[in-house]
């Protein structure tokens, strides 16, 4: 496939970046910073700015999927207005955490120890996703990681869950970035969620 990822120098986006190169896609790598996307030869690192979607929507033509690994300052809709000019009918977002449930009806968010300096940007993904929500016309994923998301080995392994917190029998909640572009780009190749949110964890 050939396939866009926006935010490819980053810590999700250089992982997801090279696990599709891994694979053999064709990779346009687009990040404010080309220079620092990772390199292969399926890697073509670009310059493009997510907040101009006429400008970005033109970089996305022809692809068969969007991976968006942006922060949440980019609103839904201006990414969502790209992808749709660009004739893309497939989005997949690396999205947060905090919306995740802990117990029912309680998100991570809403947790007693949850930091309070972390809540600003925690709240920009729930609405990103909220937004999300009421989109119809391209077939789009949000894709929530762990509590601890973390720098790691890629061991090739992961548990898929919904909208509550995947924790093993340590009551963890974890995976390296490495592992979670597999399970992104296994979403990718072979579609298990459609317009949901869904999460992985160890």
């Amino acid at each position: 496939m050939k396939v866009a990822i926006l935010g490819a120098s980053g810590r999700a986006g250089s992982e997801i970046t090279k696990e599709l190169a891994r694979r053999g896609h064709e990779v346009l790598a687009i990040d404010q910073n080309p220079d620092a996307v990772p390199q292969a030869p399926e890697v073509t690192p670009v310059a493009g700015d997510a907040f101009d979607p006429a400008a970005l929507s033109k970089l996305l033509k022809g692809c068969d999927a969007v991976i968006s690994a942006l922060r949440f300052d980019v609103p839904a809709a201006t990414l969502l207005s790209a992808v749709r000019q660009a004739g893309v009918t497939r989005l997949l977002v690396t999205g947060g955490a905090g919306s995740l449930e802990v117990a029912p009806g309680v998100r991570l968010i809403d947790a007693p120890n949850f930091p309070e300096e972390a809540k600003p940007f925690v709240m920009g993904g729930i609405t990103f996703l909220d937004d999300l929500r009421s989109e119809t016309e391209i077939d789009w994923i949000f894709f929530s990681p762990p509590a601890d998301f973390f720098v790691g080995p890629r061991v090739g392994r992961y548990r898929l869950g919904r909208d509550q917190l995947v924790t093993d029998a340590a009551g963890d909640s974890k995976i390296s970035f490495a592992d979670y572009a597999i399970a992104m780009v296994d979403e990718l190749e072979q579609p298990q969620h459609s317009r949901v949110r869904f999460t992985a964890a160890y």
